[in-house]
C-alpha cells in the first residue's frame, strides 16, 4: 500500500473517531494538503519516496520549531507540536539510531579516504542517500564534523 493510501485511509479512521482523532486528523489532512500542492507545483505524482522526504521536511521543522517555543516559554505550543510529530513518525521509516549512523559515517569515511574537514563534502555526498529519511540531517552533520574534526 503507497503511503498515499495510508494517509487517505488513516483519515477516514480519524474522521469516524470524532473527537478522539481530531489533531490526528488535523495533521493528516495539512500532510495531504502539502503532497497535493507539491504535485501541482512540481506537476508530477509523487512517488513513496517524495511523500517520506516531505514528511521528513515536516518533522524537521516541528523539531525546530519545538526549540523556539521552548525558548519563549510556550510549553502548550510544545505539547501541541510534539503530538503533530507523534502522528508523523509512523509514516517514516524506522530511525536510526546515533550508532548505527556513527558507523554509517566511519564506513564513509573509510571509503572515501577522508581525512579533514575539507572532505566533509565527499563524505556526506556518500552519507546521504543512505540515511536519507531515516536520519535527522543535523545529527548526521554533527557526527561527521566530531570524526573529522
Amino acid at each position: 500500500m503507497s503511503l498515499k493510501t495510508q494517509l487517505m485511509d488513516d483519515m477516514k479512521a480519524a474522521m469516524k473517531a470524532k473527537e478522539a482523532g481530531k489533531q490526528k486528523l488535523a495533521v493528516i489532512r495539512m500532510v495531504r494538503s502539502a503532497i497535493r500542492q507539491t504535485e501541482i507545483d512540481g506537476k508530477k505524482e509523487l512517488d513513496d519516496n517524495d511523500v517520506i522526504a516531505l514528511i521528513s521536511k515536516e518533522v524537521k521543522m516541528r523539531k525546530d520549531s519545538i526549540e523556539e517555543f521552548k525558548k519563549g516559554g510556550r510549553q502548550d505550543l510544545v505539547e501541541q507540536t510534539e503530538a503533530e510529530i507523534a502522528v508523523l513518525m509512523p509514516y517514516l521509516p524506522k530511525q536510526l539510531s546515533e550508532e548505527e549512523v556513527r558507523a554509517l559515517v566511519q564506513e564513509a569515511i573509510a571509503n572515501t579516504n577522508a581525512t579533514t574537514i575539507k572532505d566533509m563534502g565527499k563524505v556526506m555526498g556518500q552519507l546521504m542517500p543512505k540515511v536519507k529519511g531515516r536520519a535527522d540531517g543535523k545529527m548526521v552533520n554533527t557526527i561527521v564534523k566530531e570524526l573529522l574534526g
